[in-house]
């Protein structure tokens, strides 16, 4: 099989991810903090990938060029791939919905069947989408994913469990705040958290589970220290520049490897795991 992905920290052994593009000039209308310089974030992208493949992952690099939207190299969010095959989101940021035609693209140069498509009035981003274990999927519902998502999702992978939680206001519909911001598996009985905005259902759905937090300190949140993609069990990939996070990951057995994101990263909000659409683990 080249494709299915029905796991977060099984080894990576395919991954897509999508180049920066070269027009930033609607940096503010995507709520970038500041425009990206072009070489400067060409380069991070390309040292991404290396990281990627020297961990033994094949990269494969979408060609599909989305004009304008820097959003689009965050391509986490428009699918998720399920061992039936992609199923194509539809993003409750309405600018990043025409993403979604591009990835339909990608994946069927990189031989992924279409399993299935959200239609209105469903959204859902994958940032709201965490597997849990192979048949249990949790949504976050929040300003970018809805019930009628959650439902549809369940539609599409009717084998699958889907376990809906509420995400917090915090800072309102403007900023992104998904599911993946709180939360990211290590291995299957490890994640880290950014405990204070955790919602509680899955809180106790993780303690039924048996699965040990690592706490995210609250000076490292708002610096993605939570957003952390594994790149195997206990063998972790995070943006530089969260010290005590990676100290706390390394304290409980995880290998951590980290990237440099000031321009790729940081500018918009988006770290390894929003980057990176894995394709298959296993």
């Amino acid at each position: 099989m080249s494709y299915g992905a029905q796991s977060m920290t099984a080894p990576l052994r395919r991954v897509l991810v999508r180049p920066p593009g070269t027009d930033f000039s609607r940096w503010r209308e995507y709520g970038w903090r500041a425009e990206p310089d072009a070489q400067r974030i060409a380069a991070e992208h390309e040292g991404l990938r290396a990281t990627l493949e020297a961990a033994g992952a094949e990269v494969v690099v979408a060609r599909t060029v989305v004009d304008g939207n820097l959003d689009a190299v965050y391509v986490y969010d428009p699918a998720i791939v399920a061992d039936s095959g992609a199923i194509l989101l539809r993003p409750g940021k309405e600018s990043r919905r025409e993403e979604v035609t591009a990835m339909r693209t990608d994946f069927e140069a990189a031989g992924i069947p279409i399993a299935a498509e959200l239609t209105a009035p469903a959204i859902a981003e994958g940032g709201d989408t965490l597997w849990l274990d192979e048949t249990t999927l949790v949504v976050g519902l929040g300003y970018r994913t809805n019930e009628a998502g959650a439902a549809q999702l369940a539609d599409a992978l009717p084998t699958v469990q889907v376990v809906a939680v509420d995400l917090p206001h915090f800072h309102g519909p403007e900023e992104v705040m998904h599911l993946m911001s709180l939360i990211s598996p290590l291995d299957e009985d490890l994640a880290l958290v950014y405990l204070p905005l955790m919602p509680v259902r899955l809180v106790e759905l993780l303690e039924q589970r048996g699965i040990r937090l690592v706490e995210v300190p609250d000076e490292e949140f708002e610096s993605m220290g939570c957003n952390v993609l594994a790149l195997g069990p206990r063998l972790a990939l995070a943006l530089e520049g969260n010290p005590e996070t990676k100290r706390r990951m390394e304290a409980a057995g995880v290998s951590v490897r980290v990237y440099a994101g000031e321009e790729l990263s940081r500018k918009g909000d988006g770290g390894p795991t929003c980057l990176t659409r894995p394709l298959l683990r296993g």
